[in-house]
């Protein structure tokens, strides 16, 4: 089983949080796309958005998951990442995406530094409206749509490997 687990989902989802567990429990390597992006900038995400406008940020993600190679590894995208195709398609020719799956409420809960997170949203946009948008992008791409509501990170981690298991 040489494939990777792709985790996508909404800012605050837990992509990172489950990502890193995932990979110390598979013995597999972490790769964070959104730390990527910040390493090849050398800046904050935020900034990035701030500085250059969110097309040019879309477009640095699209480059830098385009460009990855990566073979048996736990792989967190940022958020946006859905807005590619080829980004998505790219990944998804190299393993598995695993959509980690919350309600509206409980990603609000989670996102306290929606101005400094570096979220790639429209100015004027709501969390709202960014996660009905995202929603069913997340739907589109992903091979499973993971229920992670009330869920602790063991429990998702087991369901991940399962998954995992029943598909390689």
């Amino acid at each position: 089983m040489n494939k990777n687990i792709v985790l996508i989902g909404m800012p605050g989802a837990g992509k990172s949080t489950i990502g890193v567990l995932l990979a110390k429990t598979l013995k597999k390597t972490f790769i964070d796309t959104d730390l990527l992006i910040q390493q090849k900038e050398n800046d904050f995400l935020q900034n990035i958005i701030n500085k250059n406008g969110i097309k040019y940020f879309l477009s640095l993600e699209e480059r830098i998951v385009v460009s990855l190679e990566a073979e048996n590894h736990v792989i967190a995208t940022g958020g946006s990442v859905i807005y590619s195709d080829r980004a998505s398609s790219h990944l998804k020719k190299g393993g598995i995406l695993i959509y980690l799956k919350l309600p509206y409420e409980i990603i609000e809960k989670r996102i306290k530094n929606i101005k400094t997170r570096g979220i790639a949203m429209e100015n004027g946009q709501s969390l709202s409206d960014l996660f009905m948008e995202r929603k069913q992008l997340y739907e589109k791409y992903s091979d499973y749509a993971l229920e992670c509501y009330q869920k602790d990170s063991e429990e998702i981690i087991e369901e991940i490997i399962s998954i995992y298991k029943k598909t390689y």
